[in-house]
């Protein structure tokens, strides 16, 4: 992968280019950013640059006693123009030997002490496919069901093993290791490694959450940030690279805040009706009664997961827009006539503190949603709060 093939990101690339070119580069970095802004794939091509780049010369003495280059230094190579190193094929395949990845992993049988090893082959056919998915993509995609992946004992004792090898033809041994988070206090294995490793070692990290990685790991690392992707970058991605027609590429990248794993979710359900089905929940909580509400509950539980999550999350984004309106005036940020109808009139349902409050709901029902709570109990109870925050205010939302 090159730097050119991670959607946006220009200042990331160019700081990590300079870090090579000025030899500052640090044995160890922790790429942190959001699920969906790219900070795998920016690892990524990162690590494949740095194992692609020709190795300094031999150095021998010379008939003074002074030590000479049997070649001239190479010159520094742009990352966008590593694709023309003979190493880096084999890099972008995933197969260069001195380029180790480590991830979350689960046993393949009972009894089993799985290691990334195991599991290369899914690896490599993941990145391919979903270089943007989250370590719930990945889970799934190796069947794991309900099971919790982890980066276990035996996984950080092959790290160390592998990484105490000479490098076989690069200059640099890479090692990325995707999802710290889920490194338990086994992690503390890796401390003298990633504080005093072999020469030309390099640690790449990838995480989306900064208080779950172990604080002795966190402190040893160079931290990169990656912030949420632009709008208009997401908007273009989904044209050029998912082929969406651009006014549904505009939609889909207002809602889905800088995260391009959820805009691709987003574009595979774009002729989803949600503002129907929204209509139908708010309809069903503040004049339907309880009968009403069960049925609708009953209905939503029934949609997967995922489209679960898709759906809080245009709720959300219509709030959001609504307060907009409200506060700002800002009707040219709304999408679309029909979702600026949908927004002024919730702003006729509930205040800026009362959208405020529903908001909140919808974030922490996503994130028991992601965790497998029960559909039917969870949104009964969400129905049940959304009545109380706004019962004062009642509306039939009419098509």
């Amino acid at each position: 992968m090159l730097f050119r093939e991670v959607i946006g990101q220009q200042a990331v690339k160019q700081h990590l280019a300079e870090m090579v070119e000025q030899n500052r580069l640090s044995h160890a970095l922790l790429f942190l950013g959001k699920e969906g802004s790219g900070s795998l794939p920016m690892a990524l091509a990162f690590a494949q640059y740095v194992v692609s780049l020709p190795a300094p010369s031999p150095v021998v003495e010379d008939l003074f006693g002074g030590m000479t280059a049997l070649e001239p230094k190479p010159s520094f190579i742009h990352p966008d123009d590593i694709a023309s190193q003979p190493a880096f094929q084999r890099a972008e395949q995933l197969i260069h030997p001195d380029l180790h990845f480590s991830f979350p992993v689960i046993p393949k049988k009972s009894g089993d002490k799985p290691t990334s090893a195991g599991y290369i082959a899914e690896w490599r056919e993941f990145i391919k496919s979903y270089p943007y998915g989250n370590v719930y993509d990945w889970l799934q995609f190796i069947g794991a069901e309900n099971k919790q992946g982890n980066i276990t004992s035996d996984e950080c004792n092959d790290i160390i093993r592998k990484l105490s090898l000479k490098s076989f033809e690069s200059d640099y041994k890479v090692l990325l290791l995707w999802m710290p988070e889920y490194l338990g206090k086994e992690g503390n294995k890796l401390l003298k490694l990633i504080e005093e490793p072999p020469p030309n070692t390099l640690f790449i990290l990838v995480a989306e959450n900064e208080d779950q990685i172990l604080a002795t790991i966190l402190s040893r690392c160079q931290l990169v940030k990656i912030p949420s992707l632009e709008t208009s970058e997401v908007e273009q991605a989904l044209v050029t690279r998912a082929k969406a027609n651009p006014e549904t590429a505009r939609q889909v990248a207002g809602i889905c805040e800088g995260n391009y794993r959820e805009a691709l979710q987003l574009l595979q359900h774009a002729d989803e009706d949600w503002q129907s089905l929204l209509r139908e929940w708010l309809n069903a909580t503040l004049k339907g009664g309880p009968i009403a509400q069960v049925k609708f509950v009953e209905e939503l539980s029934k949609l997967g997961r995922e489209k679960q999550k898709q759906f809080l999350r245009y709720f959300t984004h219509l709030l959001e827009q609504s307060i907009r309106i409200k506060v700002l005036g800002a009707d040219q940020l709304i999408i679309g006539d029909k979702e600026r109808d949908f927004a002024r009139r919730l702003n006729k349902i509930a205040s800026v503190s009362q959208q405020q409050a529903i908001i909140e709901e919808l974030d922490k029902a996503s994130y028991y949603i992601e965790r497998n709570a029960n559909a039917k109990m969870l949104f009964q109870a969400v129905t049940i709060k959304l009545y109380h925050i706004i019962q004062d205010k009642t509306l039939i939302l009419m098509a």
